[in-house]
């Protein structure tokens, strides 16, 4: 079941907003999705657990786990969240939180631990969209909230859609041969989603000229890049077609679409003549 707590939201979001308010920059301060509500919370609040999650991406675990009551800090148009600067209402925002969903890689996860103060749990989420990986992370979440039944049920229908994306790009394999790719570390389960046959990794930094000359002797069909670290071109005159992976949901926390968007991308490179 979910926590039961009382909460001194008013004293603790004023004295975090006025001794932040000086310092926050606040890089994308003009839009309104920072700190805004899931679909689900603007037709009405929960009874679980108040979930805060730093981007989309937690959110979207969070929302798979089980929760309805989920906010998320940076707004979707930030393409490299860590770049995101927060501004006292989102801190304030994670002050009422139950519990407050972060990346060890985000930079201002040290920011929201102190927001957080003693009430919220905070919690490290795994970002990887290994299909593996993500149904342990929503099942590890779904018990921290109490909603394990609420979880068990995404998994199953994560399962279904995930098999059914899995056979259609195998069906769309280039002379029904599996494609040889490069990916970036934190696209490399986009490969495993198409079956492809991994002859390379690179990243998260630049590739460098020896690492350029290797990866171009494996002759990859394809070079799937992770948008949201891109460092441009990876192979550019190897004929190898790059292909953009997004990691983090779009729009909303449905993290169904990251997959089903990875899925299209990857058919229509395969495609291509």
């Amino acid at each position: 079941m979910a926590r039961t707590r009382v909460r001194n939201t008013p004293l603790l979001a004023l004295s975090f907003s006025a001794a932040l308010l000086l310092t926050a920059t606040g890089c994308g301060g003009e839009s309104d999705t920072s700190s805004s509500s899931s679909d689900a919370n603007a037709a009405g609040k929960g009874t679980g657990p108040v979930v805060v999650a730093t981007t989309s991406w937690e959110g979207a675990f969070a929302k798979a786990a089980g929760a309805e009551d989920v906010t998320v800090i940076v707004p979707e148009s930030v393409q490299h969240a860590p770049d995101y600067d927060p501004k006292p209402s989102d801190l304030a925002a994670v002050a009422d939180a139950d519990f407050v969903l972060y990346a060890p890689f985000e930079p201002y996860a040290e920011k929201f631990k102190e927001a957080a103060g003693g009430d919220a749990e905070l919690v490290e989420v795994n970002l990887d969209n290994d299909a593996d990986k993500v149904k342990a992370e929503v099942t590890r979440l779904g018990n921290m909230f109490g909603t394990e039944d609420t979880a068990a049920e995404w998994i199953t229908s994560f399962d279904a859609e995930y098999g059914k994306l899995r056979k259609d790009l195998r069906n769309a394999w280039p002379d029904g041969k599996a494609p040889t790719v490069v990916a970036q570390v934190f696209s490399a389960w986009s490969a495993k989603l198409a079956g492809a046959e991994v002859v390379g990794m690179y990243g998260p930094e630049a590739v460098t000229a020896e690492q350029l000359s290797d990866l171009s002797k494996k002759k990859p069909q394809l070079v799937l890049d992770n948008v949201h670290m891109t460092t441009g071109t990876v192979l550019p005159d190897s004929g190898a077609r790059q292909v953009g992976i997004v990691n983090y949901p779009d729009k909303g926390t449905d993290l169904l679409t990251v997959y089903k968007n990875a899925a299209t991308t990857l058919e229509k490179a395969m495609n291509a003549s």
